[in-house]
């Protein structure tokens, strides 16, 4: 599951609202709305995101926070270390490699260390 679809999950089973009403009521499959919420899909569209805080009444702060959720939310990056260091290559291909085997712990301790 993607940060985007975690808290968009959470916020549509806060308002009661089931995968398949959701999905009908924006006009998308409820097969495609599962499958981003379960970070099976990409990041939404630009206008899919607006439908969906519109639909949730989702505004201003909240819906910034949404947009940066779905921003960091694709489930296959691929990371460019052209002409960075050895180690930023390294770097990159033993997080790829490892990613798997880190607890939530260990996840947050590196999120913490990147962002500053």
């Amino acid at each position: 599951m993607t940060p985007f679809g975690a808290r968009m999950r959470s916020l549509r089973q806060a308002r009661g609202i089931t995968l398949k009403q959701m999905a009908a009521d924006l006009g998308v499959s409820a097969a495609y709305l599962s499958a981003l919420e379960h970070g099976h899909r990409g990041r939404p569209s630009w206008l899919l995101l607006q439908r969906i805080c519109g639909y949730l009444n989702i505004i201003w702060d909240e819906a910034d926070a949404l947009a940066d959720l779905a921003r960091l939310s694709h489930p296959k990056v691929s990371i460019d270390t052209a002409g960075l260091s050895p180690r930023a290559t390294l770097l990159a291909n033993e997080l790829a490699r490892r990613i798997g085997d880190l607890d939530e712990a260990k996840l947050d301790q590196l999120l913490k260390l990147l962002r500053g």
